[in-house]
């Protein structure tokens, strides 16, 4: 048995975990968005296709393994609805941009059609394997899976997390503990503990109440996928809903959430809260969102694409721009961050209004991701899905605790012993 690592080792994004065995399965499929698209360096022959969740950095690239073999796909049903959202947006958007996508049409409709759902705590079959899906707490539909083998003499519980959160956020319970023999674990924040939330929540709440009292718009950059329910649910818990305008990306995914409300927690809060938010359906209805006082919550959440750049450009006296995600360099969310401005049709536009970041983030922070590790008590662990830094050191610090613990780059080969 052998773990290979075809993306997601030592950075964040496209990840590409190879499990190769009896059976050889792909742990995700994804890109990575910086100044260019960047795909897995490889793409092997696999017997299946295990989907963690939506998000194009686990999700971007799945077609790319359809078309040649008929593969099965295995993953919960908001992830199956969430990632054709999403995959569709990206041909959209290189055929705007008038860039050659690497996969077609025609595999998006393969990967759908081979996909068999699979609810949290259901077993999959496949060969002599079983898949069980876990809720990861990050975003909806957001699975953990074990990966159990069993034979003659050996009984193997192989983990994957995807991405976690263990503590609760508004929609989500927080991660399910899974015992494992080999964990492989994300440590994109494997080196630092996020704020209280309560007190980010707080600070959030009053930096908007105090834009919508002096009659400005806050403008809140938001990802699709996720973050837009949650802080749509955030809002709608403190009255302020009613101000609120949807537009981009976020309504369509909102709308798949609410679909599927066993898999998020309080889904009456985010069924309340849609209700009694406006709903940007033209793009002529804009002008109504920017009269004020307003909160957009829009696409595209780094500020790189989607109608947050008409929207950013045309702010009234009195507003602010509030970014509630991870700002990756080289995105306008990064530059408007550090610098001022944002880069709009090859142009540097100065932005003059205040901008305010939030870390609302899905992701297990350091004590988290050192407690799921010795909760779930595995033989050996694979740091993933962090930078060099993040998961190097959070690898040397499992093995100060006794755990034989990896931080492999692109390219390299794991051996689990029989």
């Amino acid at each position: 048995m052998q773990l290979k690592f075809y993306g997601g080792a030592q950075e964040v994004g496209r990840s590409a975990i190879y499990l190769q065995d009896e059976r050889c399965f792909m742990f995700d499929y994804g890109i990575k968005i910086d100044h260019k698209i960047d795909y897995p360096v490889a793409t092997p022959k696999v017997d299946a296709l295990i989907l963690s969740h939506a998000h194009l950095d686990h999700s971007g690239f799945t077609p790319g393994l359809f078309g040649r073999d008929p593969i099965p796909a295995f993953g919960t049903q908001p992830t199956l609805k969430l990632s054709n959202l999403l995959l569709q947006d990206s041909l959209s958007i290189a055929k705007k941009e008038k860039t050659q996508p690497k996969f077609h049409k025609r595999q998006i409709v393969e990967f759908v059609d081979r996909y068999q759902v699979t609810d949290y705590h259901h077993t999959a079959n496949f060969g002599n394997y079983d898949i069980t899906f876990y809720d990861a707490g990050h975003i909806s539909g957001s699975a953990i899976t074990l990966l159990e083998r069993a034979k003659a003499r050996d009984y193997r519980r192989i983990v994957y997390t995807g991405d976690l959160k263990v503590a609760p956020q508004t929609l989500h319970k927080g991660a399910e503990m899974v015992e494992s023999d080999i964990l492989i674990i994300e440590s994109t924040y494997a080196t630092k503990d996020h704020p209280d939330r309560k007190d980010t929540v707080k600070r959030f709440v009053d930096s908007v109440t105090e834009t919508l009292d002096s009659g400005g718009t806050a403008l809140v950059p938001v990802f699709a996928v996720g973050r837009s329910q949650e802080i749509l649910s955030i809002l709608y818990q403190n009255d302020l809903a009613s101000s609120v305008y949807i537009d981009g990306m976020a309504k369509e995914a909102t709308s798949i959430v609410l679909n599927y409300p066993k898999y998020i927690n309080n889904a009456d809060i985010l069924s309340k809260a849609a209700r009694d938010a406006n709903w940007i359906r033209e793009r002529r209805e804009r002008k109504e969102a920017l009269n004020g006082p307003s909160i957009i919550l829009t696409t595209s959440g780094m500020l790189n694409g989607g109608p947050v750049l008409d929207y950013i450009t045309r702010l009234g006296r009195n507003s602010k721009v509030l970014l509630t995600g991870f700002q990756q360099d080289g995105t306008n969310g990064k530059t408007l961050l550090d610098h001022g401005y944002v880069t709009l049709d090859g142009a540097k536009r100065k932005i003059n209004h205040p901008v305010e970041s939030y870390d609302f983030s899905a992701h297990a922070g350091m004590s988290d991701l050192h407690r799921y590790v010795r909760e779930s008590s595995p033989q050996m662990v694979v740091c993933v899905h962090g930078d060099h830094d993040n998961a190097k050191a959070f690898a040397e610090s499992l093995k100060l605790e006794g755990f034989d613990a990896h931080a492999p780059m692109i390219g390299d080969v794991i051996n689990i012993p029989g």
